[in-house]
């Protein structure tokens, strides 16, 4: 039987003396009333009504255990209460710092069409790896080789020219003997990663390059201005050149590439998570339409 419900019809009949009362109050019909009170005293071994008068007046043994069994209807209320607030509290997500806010709004609503409330952790590559392994968030997008991740995002490189529309052959950048000035790439916090400044680096090592050719800039923010006010070019994807009013063009030969995969931890299912909201999480990273990698 049903403890709690019966406990509940019961609370509400002996509160009102009226079955017809009580059955409305809790919100079933009075047959159903009368039937969860007849199972309710079979299991307490008592009468909790006196049934020879009009109203439903409680029994000796029912005023005892009027006042316990409204304890239980409390908890169990109160456990309801609980549960949800726990499934509206949002689940920790550390994200990259570039994801762009309507991308991650539009995760967020998917994500809530599934039961799920994210509470988003914009951070660099290591802190969301960090964040991960302290349990302060419980999904991370960790950064990882293209080959390890599940989503892939080709990176280009974008000015405020507009130059040749073609892939950009990095040795093109090679500066001139007569002309010592030079055009930087400048790499944003994201991407210093082996996988991709150091690609980068070994591309530019390779195509005789000077090594202040390849620089880092401080913030993303930072990488950006240099790119506006400069002929400097910035490493990013040809979603974030468009977000960012830049001319992108790929990068010839072997491409450069982030990675990353969708981490976990406690009691979230990685895998579920990814497949389900694939979709929208490659949105907010830039993923291109016809270029993204299954979880």
């Amino acid at each position: 039987m049903d403890l709690v419900g019966a406990c509940r019809v019961f609370v509400q009949v002996g509160e009102r003396g009226s079955f017809t009362l009580g059955a409305a109050a809790a919100g079933v019909p009075q047959p159903v009333a009368s039937r969860r009170i007849a199972a309710l005293e079979r299991r307490l071994g008592g009468p909790l009504f006196d049934r020879s008068g009009r109203r439903a007046a409680l029994t000796p043994f029912g005023r005892d255990l009027l006042p316990s069994a409204r304890r239980l209807v409390e908890l169990a209320d109160a456990l309801e209460h609980d549960a949800e607030q726990a499934r509206l509290r949002p689940l920790a997500f550390a994200v990259p710092e570039l994801c762009p806010v309507r991308p991650l709004a539009q995760l967020d609503a998917e994500a809530r069409e599934l039961g799920m409330v994210l509470g988003f952790r914009p951070a660099g590559p290591a802190a969301r790896a960090e964040l991960l392994n302290a349990h302060e968030v419980r999904l991370a997008l960790v950064a990882v080789p293209p080959g390890e991740a599940g989503w892939a995002v080709p990176l280009g490189v974008a000015g405020a020219v507009v130059t040749d529309p073609r892939p950009l052959r990095v040795e093109s950048l090679r500066p001139a003997r007569a002309q010592p000035a030079f055009r930087r790439i400048w790499v944003q916090p994201e991407d210093d990663l082996p996988h991709i400044r150091g690609r980068l680096e070994q591309l530019g090592h390779r195509a005789a390059l000077l090594p202040a050719q390849v620089a880092l800039a401080p913030s993303l923010t930072a990488a950006v201005s240099e790119t506006l006010r400069s002929d400097a070019l910035l490493l990013c994807s040809s979603a974030q050149a468009e977000e960012y009013g830049l001319f992108w063009r790929a990068l010839a030969g072997q491409p450069v590439a982030r990675g990353y995969r969708l981490r976990a931890g406690g009691g979230v299912d990685a895998r579920t998570v990814g497949e389900a909201l694939r979709e929208p999480i490659g949105h907010c990273l830039g993923v291109p339409a016809d270029g993204r990698v299954r979880p």
